[in-house]
C-alpha cells in the first residue's frame, strides 16, 4: 500500500483565509479521493497583539493597516462573503481579537494526543463563528475539553508553556521556507502552495503528487 500524502499547513487561528482555505482544501481532498495526512503548524500573524485587545476587529484592521474604518469594513465584508460561499458563517461583530500563541501551544498538545485536526476546526469555528475567546487559558481549556482533551492537563500545559518551543520551531521552519503569509501548504516536502486557493487548484496539485507518490488514481 502506498503512503498517504503528507500535507504540512502553516496557519493562524485568527486568519480568515486559513479557515476558507481549509474548506477548499478539504473539498479538493474529497473530490480527488486522496489519502492525505495533515499536520498543522504554527504561524503568528500578529504576535504583538494583546490577549484582550481593546477594540473590535474593525478597529484592529484599521489601526494595523493604517486605513480608514470604511475601507477596513469593505475588506471585512468581502471576506465574509467569500466565507459564506464555502458555507462558513463569519460573525465579525462578535470576534474577540486576541493573541494566538496559547492556541498554537494547545494545538501542539492536541497533536501529541492525536486530536489536532479536531481541535483546529473547533478553534476556528469558536473564533470566527461563535465569538468565543481563544487567547486565554481557561477559555482554551473549555474548547479543548469539547474535543476530548483532558482539561486539567491543558491548563497545566498552557500555564507552564511546555509546548512553546514547538511553536517557535514551527515559526523558524516557516522562515526557512520563506513563508511570510498564511495559509501555506507544503505537499510531501516538495511543493508549496500559498493562500486560500480554489478547490480545483488544490485538486490538481493533489493529482500530481499522487501520481508521483504512486497512489492509484481513479
Amino acid at each position: 500500500m502506498s503512503q498517504p500524502i503528507k500535507v504540512d499547513i502553516w496557519s493562524d487561528i485568527q486568519c480568515p483565509w486559513c479557515y476558507i482555505g481549509k474548506r477548499k482544501f478539504e473539498a479538493a481532498v474529497a473530490a480527488e479521493g486522496a489519502d492525505v495526512e495533515v499536520e498543522y503548524h504554527s504561524f503568528e500573524l500578529a504576535p504583538d497583539t494583546p490577549v484582550d485587545f481593546a477594540g473590535s476587529p474593525l478597529d484592529y484592521l484599521s489601526e494595523r493597516k493604517g486605513i480608514a474604518p470604511e475601507q477596513a469594513q469593505t475588506m471585512i465584508d468581502r471576506v465574509v462573503g467569500i466565507a459564506a460561499a464555502v458555507d462558513l458563517d463569519y460573525h465579525y461583530e462578535t470576534i474577540h481579537q486576541t493573541n494566538t500563541v496559547l492556541a498554537h501551544e494547545l494545538l501542539h498538545l492536541a497533536k501529541a494526543h492525536g486530536r489536532q485536526a479536531e481541535l483546529k476546526e473547533r478553534l476556528l469555528a469558536a473564533y470566527f463563528v461563535e465569538g468565543r475567546h481563544v487567547g486565554r487559558v481557561e477559555d482554551l481549556a473549555d474548547l479543548a475539553a469539547e474535543v476530548g482533551l483532558d482539561r486539567t492537563e491543558v491548563v497545566a500545559a498552557l500555564t507552564d508553556h511546555r509546548y512553546q518551543a514547538d511553536v517557535k520551531a514551527d515559526v523558524a521552519q516557516a522562515a526557512a521556507y520563506g513563508i511570510n503569509g498564511v495559509p501555506f501548504y507544503v505537499f510531501d516536502q516538495k511543493y508549496g502552495v500559498s493562500g486560500a486557493q480554489e478547490t480545483e487548484t488544490f485538486r490538481q496539485v493533489l493529482e500530481q503528487v499522487r501520481a508521483e507518490a504512486g497512489q492509484p488514481i481513479a
